[in-house]
């Protein structure tokens, strides 16, 4: 997708369209753990005290996943290069599941409309 620029002088930056959607089980290459995407961000929209703290910084410019982490209640925010599809067809566990999706159909989640909660 091409997106215009605003305020650099009518120039366009490519934003990647996402290679995960919500509903899609994935994994995270460094950390292992498993989970649900639930929503993503065509690129980070956390603030810079958040990104700076953690112990790597992926760039900003690529998609983001908001991640329900299975068999826990944390929800985790990922850069599209550290996540891989999961070809696991188990169900995850996580107690925000029902706010989210509707149901789960040979191994994948059907999102519902409630929005992601945002930053």
């Amino acid at each position: 997708m091409i997106l215009p620029s605003m305020y650099r002088g009518g120039a366009t930056q490519t934003v990647p369209s996402p290679r995960f959607r919500p509903g899609q089980l994935v994994r995270h290459k460094r950390y292992n753990y498993r989970g649900v995407v639930a929503d993503h961000d065509p690129s980070c929209q956390a603030d810079d005290a958040w990104y700076f703290k953690n112990q790597t910084q992926p760039d900003r410019g690529q998609p983001w996943y908001h991640v329900l982490v299975d068999g826990t209640s944390s929800a985790t925010y990922a850069a599209e290069e550290n996540l891989i599809a999961d070809e696991s067809i188990e169900p995850v566990q996580h107690p925000m599941l029902a706010m989210f999706f509707e149901g789960y159909c040979e191994g994948r989640y059907v999102r519902n409309s409630t929005p992601w909660m945002g930053w």
